[in-house]
């Protein structure tokens, strides 16, 4: 009896040392998204799969950031951190310090199309991982970022990427290559990136005054991420209100509009220029988005001395209230930017509103001064664009800007940008998108010539997004890129291919020759615009990148 007693001890105990050494640390793919319970999700319906076990042999020029990941499977309840070694190649060394591992959290998300139907929980936020918890037989995929060095020297570098779990500790070796060839400075990238900013978000987040000195703290890492990017464009709401409250937290007038006994107006600018001199400082200083003098919701407000009190009023362009409140603001608006040094950074922007609209509201703009630039997103039509000197047109609605079209109004020193946003629902950057979908859009710019992308929201933020990436009637992840403490799978996905443009970009300025033929060749299925489950992002991009880094 005690020999049998002795032998289930036996088995007990090394069951119990089975199931502690059950955990995995793997390669996966960055193209895939892994679900808590193992299964995979490319787009589409999640299926069961597991990690690529192969090391992958990361690529990239000098300067540029390249991603992997990897998955960790816990066998019993985890905590985990994970770090990276120095990379080296000869006396050559990539630091440690260039390297970020990042544990991805999971959010709330439904599903294009079934908004409010069916919901599952996607991986997207990136967290320290440091002290990570992760349940028993949960999956919990690990981000890393390469930042390489610009100084760097061409060749091949390896070390190891490290996870401890308790007491147990994984290793893996990881490869890169690193090219001949120095990516730019994100401040010197051409490509026009415009990610609108939401100030008001951040307050409310972090519960502190608006633009007070925490506020101001809370905002600059969030911001300095964005240029960090190749942010080129602030986002500043010159009307209260001007998208209808249409975010969690609406924007508010950023300048106090006062009209006095005798009729005469007022402007005070302070909250303006603290906003515009903030993000100057975070390294966004190419161009001021001023929104918007087409209000969603049409409604002006402004402080009347009169009756002391704030009074607000319905109009459109074309009528002539509409001109009176909109024309002497605008004229010394005017007038304050040429003082502050900004006017010629600075553009009246419009957002998708009808055509006869936008250039009423340009008739006055004209009047207000003749060398204001104006800058929108619409739906494109050759009458608008020639008004605009920064459009946005919808990726859907593209089809119909042709090359030349793009090339005349660069010529002429005008940007033209792609624009997603509700749709299409491919390529997209939504909290459940393909990945590859992310920086497939970046290389689709510069395919067709594009200056850059515009994406309306970078960090409108709902109630939580670290629970929960749903907002109303919108599909989830529509309102924001960026997270309150740190990036999302998509944003880093985007980076990549505004590096991907700039690359494309030097090549073409750099050459005139056949070794085009193979880049342009590799650029070919970007060219055309699909908006369906057809598209093939993952595959597009792979052969793009194998033939960008040979060139």
């Amino acid at each position: 009896m005690k020999k049998v007693f002795a032998s289930i001890i036996l088995a007990a105990l090394c069951a119990g040392a089975a199931a502690q050494s059950a955990s995995t640390f793997k390669w996966g793919s960055a193209d895939v998204r892994y679900m808590q319970d193992g299964t995979i999700y490319t787009g589409g319906e999640a299926v069961p799969g597991a990690p690529v076990v192969k090391a992958p042999v990361l690529g990239g020029w000098k300067g540029e950031r390249i991603n992997a990941q990897a998955i960790f499977k816990a066998g019993p309840e985890s905590v985990i951190s994970v770090s990276a070694s120095e990379l080296r190649c000869g006396k050559s060394v990539i630091p440690a310090e260039s390297i970020t591992c990042s544990a991805v959290d999971y959010v709330i998300a439904d599903f294009y199309g079934m908004i409010g139907k069916e919901v599952s929980s996607q991986p997207d936020r990136l967290v320290p991982a440091r002290n990570w918890k992760v349940g028993a037989g949960k999956t919990c995929p690990v981000w890393i970022g390469i930042d390489i060095p610009r100084d760097a020297a061409a060749g091949r570098y390896s070390g190891k990427i490290v996870l401890k779990a308790g007491a147990q500790e994984y290793s893996l070796p990881i490869s890169v290559t690193v090219g001949k060839r120095t990516l730019p400075a994100p401040e010197d990238w051409k490509f026009h990136l415009d990610l609108w900013q939401n100030p008001y978000a951040v307050a409310r987040w972090f519960d502190v005054p608006l633009w007070s000195e925490e506020h101001f703290a809370a905002m600059r890492p969030i911001f300095e991420r964005y240029a960090q990017a190749g942010g080129k464009v602030i986002t500043a709401s010159i009307i209260q209100h001007p998208w209808n409250c249409q975010t969690y937290d609406p924007f508010e007038d950023m300048v106090a509009k006062i009209k006095n006994l005798d009729g005469s107006w007022t402007y005070d600018y302070s909250v303006f220029d603290k906003w515009i001199e903030f993000m100057f400082s975070c390294g966004v200083t190419e161009q001021i988005g001023c929104y918007t003098i087409v209000p969603w919701g049409y409604r002006f407000a402004y402080i009347d001395i009169a009756s002391a009190s704030v009074k607000s009023f319905s109009s459109t362009p074309g009528e002539k209230e509409y001109e009176d409140y909109i024309l002497p603001f605008l004229t010394d608006f005017a007038k304050h930017l040429h003082e502050k040094g900004w006017f010629q950074k600075t553009c009246i922007a419009m957002d998708e509103r009808p055509a006869e609209q936008m250039i009423a509201a340009r008739d006055i703009v004209r009047k207000a001064d003749p060398h204001f630039k104006i800058e929108g997103a619409v739906n494109y039509s050759p009458d608008i664009a020639d008004i605009m000197y920064d459009i946005a047109v919808g990726y859907e609605h593209s089809k119909t800007m042709t090359g030349q079209d793009i090339m005349r109004r660069s010529a002429e020193g005008a940007f033209t940008n792609l624009y997603t946003c509700c749709g299409p629902e491919h390529p997209n950057t939504f909290t459940f998108s393909p990945l590859a979908e992310s920086e497939y859009i970046g290389i689709a710019c510069a395919a067709r010539q594009f200056s850059g992308y515009l994406r309306w929201a970078l960090n409108s933020w709902p109630e939580n997004p670290h629970k929960d990436s749903r907002f109303g009637g919108w599909v989830s992840g529509d309102t924001w890129l960026l997270y309150p403490e740190g990036s999302s799978l998509r944003f880093e996905r985007l980076r990549q291919g505004i590096q991907d443009y700039e690359k494309v970009r030097i090549i073409r300025e750099e050459y005139n020759m056949p070794n085009t033929q193979k880049l342009e060749k590799a650029l070919e299925p970007f060219k055309t615009v699909v908006t369906d489950e057809s598209i093939d992002a993952a595959a597009a991009v792979k052969n793009f990148t194998s033939v960008i880094n040979k060139l």
